[in-house]
C-alpha cells in the first residue's frame, strides 16, 4: 500500500509544476470567488491542459448552481468535484447525476457529533473529505490550514475511500494516517507564492517517504493528505 496524496489550492503554472513533479496523485483547483485562490476559467482550462493526465483533477466548489458547474466542468475538465458547502445529499445526488462525475463531499469535524450526517453523504459520494471546522470568524469555508482532533476519526468504520485535510505538513503526517488509517492526505498549504509562501508543497520532499507505509492498516478505508492509501492493484 502507498499513500494517495492531493495537493490542493495550486493556481499557477509554476506551483502546479512542483504538485506534479513531486508527484501528487491529485491536484486541485478552487472555484470559490472569495478565497484568494479562486481561478478564472481561462486559468483553469490553461492549468487542465498543464496536467496532461498526470495526475487526477479535482475542482473545489462551495454551493456552486448547476451553470457554475457546468462552466467549471467545460474549462478544467475535472475528474472528481470536490463539494466544499453546505450541499445537501438530494443536491449530492443531483450534481453526479447531471455532470456523472465522481463526488467528494467534505464534512468538517470538531467531535464525533459532526458526523451523525455521514452516512447519508456516504451514500451518495465517491469519497469524503474530513477538514477541520472553519473559524467562528472565517467568511469561507475550511479548516484554512488548522489541524482538527484526529481521535474522532480513529475507530470510524467507513467502507467508502476518504482522505484527511488540515495544518498536514512532513512532520505529522504519518501521526494522521496512524490514527484515522485514511487512504489519503491533502495539503494545501504554502502552495500559492501568492499568500506569502514558497511555491511549494509542505509534503513534496516527504510525499514517498517508505516511512509512512508502515502506518497505514490492511483493513484502512479511504483516500485523502489529503493522504490516501492506494491498493497495489490500481
Amino acid at each position: 500500500m502507498s499513500l494517495i496524496v492531493k495537493i490542493c489550492g495550486l493556481s499557477t503554472p509554476q506551483t502546479l509544476d512542483v504538485a506534479l513533479d513531486a508527484g501528487a496523485d491529485m491536484v486541485g483547483f478552487v472555484f470559490f470567488p472569495p478565497s484568494p485562490r479562486h481561478l478564472g476559467l481561462e486559468t483553469a482550462r490553461d492549468l487542465g491542459r498543464q496536467v496532461k493526465r498526470r495526475a487526477v483533477k479535482v475542482a473545489l466548489t462551495v454551493d456552486a448552481d448547476d451553470a457554475t458547474l457546468g462552466n467549471i466542468v467545460e474549462a478544467l475538465q475535472p475528474d472528481i468535484l470536490q463539494l466544499h458547502g453546505s450541499e445537501t445529499v438530494a443536491r449530492l445526488r443531483d450534481i453526479k447525476r447531471k455532470f456523472g462525475l465522481q463526488m467528494m463531499k467534505v464534512l468538517a469535524v470538531e467531535t464525533a457529533a459532526d458526523l451523525a450526517s455521514l452516512p447519508g453523504y456516504a451514500a451518495v459520494a465517491d469519497r469524503i473529505l474530513f477538514d477541520a471546522c472553519a473559524p467562528r470568524e472565517a467568511t469561507r469555508p475550511g479548516g484554512l490550514g488548522a489541524v482538527f482532533d484526529w481521535h474522532v476519526l480513529e475507530n470510524l468504520d467507513l467502507k467508502l475511500p476518504f482522505m484527511v485535510s488540515g495544518g498536514l505538513n512532513a512532520g505529522n503526517v504519518a501521526e494522521a494516517v496512524r490514527l484515522t488509517r485514511a487512504y489519503g492526505e491533502r495539503s494545501d498549504r504554502s502552495c500559492d507564492p501568492g499568500e506569502g509562501e514558497s511555491p511549494h508543497s509542505p509534503l513534496a520532499p516527504d510525499l514517498r517517504q517508505e516511512p509512512l507505509t508502515p502506518t497505514l492498516s490492511p483493513q484502512g478505508r479511504g483516500e485523502g493528505a489529503e493522504a490516501a492509501r492506494r491498493d497495489n492493484k490500481s
